[in-house]
């Protein structure tokens, strides 16, 4: 199969979490994750299910200390593939 990335990508395997929503008074609402690959553009995430995952979310790798801004390019049952939105 043809490699469609135009930035090498790195497998890891870590967890994370994708948030759904965040407010000043509440606690924000998270999805638990697998981080499967990762490039300096974009993410490969394992998800139980990708029904309820939004088109737009920001995702976290240290519980919420620092936030990434996603936007889904793609999903299936299990995966979806983001690219790292600008702030």
């Amino acid at each position: 199969m043809m490699e469609r990335r135009s930035v090498a990508r790195t497998r890891v395997r870590r967890n994370a979490e994708i948030v759904l929503s965040r407010r000043a008074s509440a606690t924000a609402a998270t999805m638990p994750c697998t981080l499967r690959d990762l490039t300096s553009l974009g993410a490969c995430l394992t998800i139980a299910s990708t029904d309820r995952v939004p088109d737009t979310f920001e995702l976290t790798l240290d519980r919420g200390r620092s936030l990434r801004p996603c936007r889904v390019r793609w999903r299936s049952v299990d995966r979806i593939g983001v690219s790292f939105e600008m702030r």
